[in-house]
């Protein structure tokens, strides 16, 4: 059975959500924007936090500073797809790193199953792109080749606007946009105390506009923007509730984002643990791999004599 086109295309759109769902949305590389001056207030030799926007500065720093982590996440994307995944990324210098990604519901699990695909893949992620492992049923249709190789570069000129943005989420991305993406709003505050996974932890919550914030953080030009923002209202994305949890070192552990699209609700959390732990990924064996966009050109010709 060949698998078409359309298949792949979903299949990009799909991974690449995986991976923006563990980076968390974008957001300013300071605190530079946010509202409110995060003034703290001196007592002696201590520092008492006078604020949530003094707070998350303090987050922002030592979470992107800490270069790597273990990652373990749930995300649903309307009738799209539902998936959970699991692996440790580095982002010293760009994404790196392996995640085992689970496809569990929507349109993508049935296009997998459809296809005799398997529903989990490993996916590999580097500064300029990443891998994903389909298995037998990829390798049936390219003479052995299991693995299809997605370059930034090229999901961006196949994407548009919305590529663009991609692109330069993936190589731009850390846990510590989430805590961005709340400063940029302006409207964090704090909501308490609370417990996650047995870590003490203080719990952050705000509301972003996806479109204005996506606006202010890109490098898009007018025409691109325009379109981006088109995307979202035809998508019925508008805002997103972000939440965050901060243990005692000043460390991101659990990040949700909730919001509402037209094909049913966008949800996903994010758990971080085990803070600069070391990350080794190589890529895949150039005979058993096979690029994005050659497959769909081969895919295209298959088409085309049937």
């Amino acid at each position: 059975m060949r698998i078409s086109t359309v298949r792949r295309v979903g299949l990009a759109v799909a991974v690449a959500a995986a991976l923006t769902s563990v980076g968390a949305c974008g957001g300013p590389d300071d605190g530079g924007t946010a509202k409110g001056d995060g003034k703290a207030e001196s007592r002696g030799t201590a520092v008492v936090k006078t604020n949530a926007i003094a707070a998350l500065l303090d987050v922002q720093k030592k979470t992107g500073a800490a270069s790597s982590a273990k990652v373990d996440a749930t995300m649903v994307l309307g009738s799209a797809m539902s998936m959970k995944q699991s692996g440790a990324l580095d982002w010293s210098d760009g994404i790196s790193g392996s995640m085992k990604i689970t496809y569990t519901g929507g349109a993508m699990a049935d296009t997998l199953k459809k296809a005799g695909g398997s529903s989990t893949m490993e996916a590999r992620y580097f500064k300029d792109g990443y891998a994903a492992d389909m298995g037998a049923a990829l390798a049936r249709q390219t003479g052995g080749k299991h693995w299809i190789s997605y370059s930034y570069d090229v999901l961006a000129e196949l994407g548009g606007a919305s590529g663009a943005v991609m692109k330069d989420q993936m190589q731009n991305t850390s846990p510590s946009q989430g805590v961005n993406a709340l400063l940029a709003s302006g409207e964090v505050k704090e909501v308490g105390k609370e417990e996650v996974r047995g870590v003490a932890a203080t719990h952050y919550s705000g509301t972003v506009d996806v479109a204005e914030l996506t606006a202010r953080t890109s490098k898009l030009d007018a025409g691109r923007l325009a379109a981006l923002k088109k995307q979202l209202t035809d998508a019925g994305i508008t805002t997103e509730t972000i939440d965050i949890w901060v243990d005692g070192n000043d460390l991101l552990v659990k990040k949700t984002e909730r919001g509402q699209m037209k094909t049913g609700e966008l949800n996903s959390t994010v758990f971080y643990s085990d803070y600069g732990t070391k990350v080794a990924v190589e890529r895949p064996p150039a005979g058993e791999t096979i690029g994005f966009k050659e497959l769909l050109q081969q895919q295209g010709a298959a088409g085309t004599a049937s």
